[in-house]
């Protein structure tokens, strides 16, 4: 790897490499595409408001708000064609809680047609190992929206009181459930179970066993049943022991169905990946295929990218006015050879951090 790369360009070219050695190919968005498809799913984008602009047809524009909803639309539907695709992509939205425009490097894939087991669990596998390239523990948390919902559903619940519930048990609020369910006339097993559910989280060794108890003569037992073959078929991969059930993880509804996961890794205190399987937004846009995938917020990565990325530079020459220019120029070329980064100067800054100082008429 070149050492003169910046650790976000070094996170990239590893990702890169990883999802092209599954065969998946590349894919280039658009600097801005039309604003229609997004004005539509807003709630898919996270709540966050897309910048528009009006083009000199006078068509309403979008600036690169989202990588998944631009591969949706720019593919042809192929009978039998399972496209598998990633990307490396700076995506720009207004920041819901700030107001403030920002500028987001992702990167991610997306499976897109016949989404089978061997699909699912490829895709699930690319995201532990993604968050495995940079040398740090994780844990890649899984959980399904079939079986969330498939309990959520035994109740007799309006719509309004339905997303109340999946958000509650995403912030595993066992008290605001057991308070919504109060007023509600339901079996009293039912809402043991949803409790249950809300609060397990473990291995899937550890919770497959509890979650078959509850599930039973639910329609949540066709999520289990998936659930359960993907943990079969991981079982004897390198991810498996950093594979965590839980059930906080959960998606729109009216985007997402199946499994959904998110990933962490160590000393980062938010998530950094994102994903699911999404067949419902095909289906909003008229598409009829299957779809998975994820996101990786490369810059929240900075903390753990092993590379010199906390320096300004490798090295600091200093020189003095009454150095010969040409000579500085000299030795700063043979200190950056090998790839070293060296910065010249007269001055070292208070708050620059360097590897090390070299003052010219020292040397």
């Amino acid at each position: 790897m070149n050492n003169a790369l910046r650790a976000d360009e070094e996170a990239v070219l590893k990702l890169r490499a990883l999802y092209e050695s599954r065969g998946y190919q590349g894919y280039k968005m658009n600097g801005f595409e039309e604003y229609d498809i997004y004005a539509q799913n807003k709630d898919f984008l996270g709540g966050e408001a897309v910048i528009t602009f009006t083009d000199t047809e006078g068509r309403l524009m979008a600036l690169k708000p989202d990588v998944t909803m631009s591969i949706i639309r720019s593919r042809t539907e192929e009978d039998g064609v399972t496209e598998k695709l990633y990307y490396d992509e700076n995506v720009c939205r207004v920041s819901h809680d700030s107001h403030r425009l920002k500028e987001i490097l992702q990167s991610g894939l997306e499976c897109i047609g016949n989404i089978d087991l061997y699909n699912t669990c490829e895709v699930v596998s690319l995201a532990a190992e993604s968050l495995g390239l940079f040398g740090r523990k994780f844990i890649l948390d899984i959980s399904h929206m079939g079986i969330v919902t498939g309990l959520i559903d035994a109740l007799p619940v309006s719509e309004s009181q339905r997303k109340e519930l999946t958000r509650l048990i995403g912030s595993k609020n066992l008290h605001g459930i057991e308070s919504l369910l109060s007023g509600i006339s339901a079996d009293c097993g039912v809402k043991e179970r949803l409790m249950k559910l809300a609060d397990m989280s473990g291995s899937p060794d550890e919770v497959l066993p509890c979650l078959r108890e509850i599930c039973i003569g639910t329609p949540a037992e066709e999520g289990l049943r998936e659930l359960e073959r993907v943990a079969e078929a991981l079982r004897s991969s390198d991810i498996y022991d950093s594979l965590r059930l839980d059930f906080s993880v959960v998606q729109d509804m009216s985007y997402y169905n199946g499994i959904v996961f998110q990933g962490f890794i160590e000393g980062i205190p938010e998530k950094v990946l994102s994903g699911g399987r999404y067949d419902p937004l095909l289906k909003r846009i008229g598409k009829n295929k299957g779809a998975i995938g994820f996101a990786l917020n490369v810059e929240s990565l900075e903390r753990v990218l092993d590379q010199k990325d906390a320096l300004d530079a490798d090295i600091a020459l200093v020189y003095s006015a009454e150095d010969n220019a040409a000579d500085v120029a000299r030795r700063a070329a043979e200190l950056s050879q090998n790839g070293k980064r060296v910065r010249v100067l007269d001055v070292v800054p208070k708050r620059a951090r360097f590897g090390k100082i070299i003052y010219f008429n020292e040397t």
